[in-house]
């Protein structure tokens, strides 16, 4: 029988992106993010989660509601509470706005006070089921097209919470179209470059906000740890990673993405201190360190610095072998570098291959592969 391999993906050609109903319950319960006004992605994205995928009953005030698949009947103080509105008024006005639209069709009940909703083409993007049973509202997923999603976007001005839906149903995770996103969910607003780096220029054109407005929202989101914010000199811009995605999205362990990671897989120029300088905020190695002789071209400070930052991405990883200091470490160059002692002059133009293992007394317990890319400078 043919081996298969399960592989954890969101890809950038898929239409639609999942979106589970108690991430969208813990946005509507998080007061920090403001939802007021905004392009209406939030207000439709609730309307969703609540919406029928199979028919069902509810009953209010003692009448029985029928309630078929991508509907749902709820009351119009229920609508302001997830609305976030002060008045109620205010709830009718954004289902008007949905409405004219054309994504949801809606009506008043019992003098206006309950509301019966129907999101249109429901069963295009989502499954229907035929038969009659009681639908969860707090478990489960429905899918929200990524056509909807930028048509609301690019209606009006975002608020937060727009931005925060935005920004998760750009998330890419290991596609190999996308750069950066095998080391975590990077959000990427398919322009076709296939690079996630974005500027609050482009960022403040989307949103329809001023680049100070989007700086100080994307801060605000990174300190509620919503997302990692990874700014680059120059004119490269930003990398935005979404934080608890891969527990929310595949209940997965999340992962730290370690900048200067990013940085060498966005070939990111990275600078090393000069010989004989030392970082004083670095930690120094404790570890016993064995170094191959056909190395000897590697700086003892240059060494220390591969080492401490393998440490601290994998130990961000779990791999807790780097913190003990009974464990020492052997570099090496792997088959095909070793060619490089006999040619010394073209040495520093060529992409070095190392092995990295590590030893918890005489046993090795694990083993890993370094690719360092050398920089050329143009005087």
């Amino acid at each position: 029988m043919p081996a298969y391999q399960l592989q954890i993906k969101q890809v950038v050609d898929y239409p639609r992106c999942r979106i589970y109903r108690q991430f969208i319950h813990r946005l509507i319960d998080d007061r920090s993010i403001r939802a007021s006004g905004g392009s209406g992605l939030f207000y439709y994205t609730v309307l969703c989660s609540f919406a029928n995928f199979r028919t069902s009953y509810r009953r209010i005030d003692g009448i029985s509601y029928t309630v078929y698949p991508g509907e749902w009947v709820c009351t119009l103080k229920e609508l302001s509470q997830w609305f976030r509105t002060r008045f109620q008024c205010q709830a009718l006005s954004i289902l008007g706005e949905l409405q004219q639209r054309h994504l949801i069709d809606f009506s008043s009940l019992g003098r206006g006070n309950v509301i019966r909703y129907k999101i249109r083409n429901w069963s295009r993007h989502n499954t229907v089921l035929e038969y009659n049973a009681p639908c969860q509202k707090d478990t489960g997923f429905f899918f929200l097209p990524v056509s909807i999603v930028t048509d609301l976007i690019s209606s009006d001005r975002c608020s937060e919470m727009d931005i925060v839906l935005d920004l998760w149903v750009s998330a890419i995770y290991n596609d190999s179209q996308v750069q950066g996103s095998a080391l975590g969910p990077v959000a990427y607003f398919r322009n076709g470059t296939g690079n996630p780096l974005v500027t609050y220029t482009e960022l403040a054109a989307r949103w329809g906000l001023s680049r100070a407005t989007v700086g100080r929202v994307l801060k605000k989101l990174s300190a509620l740890d919503y997302i990692s914010l990874m700014s680059f000199p120059g004119r490269h811009g930003s990398v935005i990673y979404l934080k608890n995605y891969l527990s929310t999205m595949f209940e997965i362990s999340d992962v730290m993405v370690d900048k200067e990671e990013v940085a060498m897989t966005l070939n990111i120029r990275l600078e090393l201190p000069a010989e004989g300088c030392v970082d004083q905020e670095a930690p120094t190695m404790e570890h016993e360190v064995i170094v191959s002789d056909e190395l000897s071209s590697v700086s003892k400070s240059h060494i220390e610095i591969i080492l401490q930052k393998m440490a601290q991405i994998l130990m961000a990883q779990g791999i807790s072998c780097f913190g003990c200091s009974l464990s020492h470490y052997k570099l090496y160059p792997l088959s095909g570098d070793c060619r490089e002692v006999l040619l010394p002059r073209a040495r520093d133009q060529t992409v070095l291959r190392l092995g990295l293992a590590v030893l918890c007394g005489n046993k090795q317990v694990a083993s890993f592969e370094l690719t360092l890319n050398p920089i050329v400078e143009n005087d």
